[in-house]
C-alpha cells in the first residue's frame, strides 16, 4: 500500500529501524554460509531458476550413478481434495511427506521445514486456504493454490537462525494433508 508521501505503508520497510542489534544465532557450517551468501545475492526469480537447474543436475547424477544414489520413488496421491475453513485433517507421516519432496525439500515450491516434523501424524483443523500472500523477499503479492494454514500451527524459529517471536503460520501443501471426518 502506498501513502501520499511515496512511502510504502508496511512494517517490512521499517524492520531495519525496529531492530535493537544483532541476535545470537547458532554457529553456521561453511555450506550453510555459502547457501546464505548465494541466496542473499539472488533475487527470488534467479533463486528459483538455480534450484530448478541444480535439482535437475542432482537427479541426472543420481540416474546415471548405480547403487545407493538412486532417488527414492516419489509418492503421488490422487488429486487432493480442496480443503475449506474448519475441515479436520491428519498431517501425513514424515515418511509419506518426504517421499513427495525434491532435493531442496520442496513440493511445487513449498518447503517442508524440519520444524514442521513435530506436526506429522497429528490431527489439526484448517484455519484457511491460502490464496494470496506477500512475499517479503521481493515485496510482491503472490497468488497460490493448494496451500492451507492450520489453526495454531505456527513457526517459533528455526534451527538455523534460532528462536523467533514473530509466530508466522506455516504453509502446508494439501498433498501433505488427509481430510478426515470427526
Amino acid at each position: 500500500m502506498n501513502t501520499g508521501a511515496g512511502q510504502v505503508d508496511c512494517q517490512i520497510s521499517t524492520l531495519g529501524g525496529m531492530g535493537q542489534g544483532w541476535a545470537d544465532v547458532p554457529p553456521e557450517s561453511f555450506i550453510r554460509r555459502v547457501k546464505l551468501i548465494i541466496r542473499r545475492r539472488l533475487n527470488p526469480r534467479a533463486e528459483r531458476r538455480l534450484k530448478v537447474v541444480s535439482n535437475d543436475l542432482i537427479n541426472w547424477v543420481r540416474n546415471t550413478t548405480p547403487g545407493e544414489l538412486q532417488p527414492a520413488s516419489h509418492t503421488t496421491w490422487a488429486s487432493p481434495v480442496s480443503l475449506t475453513v474448519g475441515d479436520w485433517i491428519r498431517v501425513r507421516s514424515h515418511e509419506e511427506i518426504s517421499a513427495t519432496l525434491n532435493n531442496w525439500r520442496q513440493l511445487k515450491g513449498c518447503t517442508f521445514m524440519p520444524e514442521m516434523e513435530q506436526y506429522c501424524s497429528t490431527t489439526q483443523r484448517v484455519f484457511k486456504p491460502l490464496v494470496r500472500f506477500v512475499d517479503e523477499r521481493d515485496l510482491r503479492v503472490k497468488k497460490s493454490s493448494g496451500i492451507v494454514l492450520l489453526e495454531g500451527v505456527m513457526c517459533q524459529g528455526t534451527a538455523e537462525f534460532g528462536r523467533c517471536d514473530r509466530s508466522c503460520l506455516l504453509f502446508w501443501r494439501e498433498e501433505w494433508l488427509e481430510k478426515i471426518n470427526l
